[in-house]
């Protein structure tokens, strides 16, 4: 069976990617959490990935680490993984990519926390284009290709490139039109995107290194973890 490697539910923004995937389509797979040691480098993530970074799928003698690749590798093993339709697997693709490599103000200015809720007041120009962006990206998507997902009626890897986002407009509430905003709370209310909430908010841990990088950005208005050390 698959094994994917992962780390905190309440952080990991890239290991959501492959994870709700391979939930949504029904890909079976073995899970593992390494939670974040804290300090900088994981050096218990060594012991899995070649990067020393999270997420890591392995299957048999085959290791395939970073999230773009590891839908690739899924995408030739299984179906649905990207859109069938030409035209929709091409916008798919580029929509995940710019996602995989854009976005830097957003994702060093919101970055994933799922039971925070933050105010960030007044949002920095940088900021409201990275947002902006995201909300044409969305919408553009929808309208081609009809939704209610990314490309069309299905959820593909565009979606779980994005899932982690919808994460983030639950957290920071950005302004969003009505479309893009719809968007996202259909991603929350996915059953795989409600089981990993539930699991974030429920882990025995906390990392005080994301912790922080949160609360310098904005003020925390609520934390909806369990109470844990």
């Amino acid at each position: 069976m698959l094994k994917l490697f992962i780390a905190n539910k309440n952080y990991s923004s890239w290991s959501l990617r492959p994870w709700v995937l391979m939930r949504a389509l029904g890909i079976p797979f073995e899970e593992t959490l390494v939670p974040f040691a804290g300090g900088g480098e994981q050096v218990a993530f060594r012991a899995f990935s070649p990067s020393g970074k999270v997420p890591c799928l392995v299957d048999g003698d085959t290791t395939v680490w970073d999230s773009l690749a590891i839908v690739e590798y899924l995408a030739e093993h299984f179906p649905g993984v990207w859109p069938a339709e030409s035209l929709a697997r091409a916008w798919a693709r580029s929509a995940a990519a710019e996602m995989h490599s854009g976005f830097p103000v957003l994702r060093q200015r919101c970055s994933m926390n799922c039971a925070f809720r933050v105010r960030i007041a007044p949002l920095p120009p940088e900021l409201l284009r990275d947002w902006a962006r995201v909300d044409t990206l969305w919408n553009d998507g929808l309208q081609r290709f009809g939704g209610p997902f990314l490309a069309g009626a299905s959820f593909t890897a565009a979606d779980a490139f994005f899932a982690p986002v919808a994460f983030r407009v639950q957290t920071y509430t950005p302004a969003l039109s009505p479309a893009a905003d719809q968007y996202a709370r259909h991603l929350l209310e996915l059953p795989a995107m409600r089981e990993w909430y539930a699991s974030a908010l429920a882990e025995p841990w906390k990392d005080e290194d994301h912790d922080r990088e949160v609360r310098a950005s904005g003020s925390v208005l609520q934390d909806l973890r369990a109470a844990v050390g």
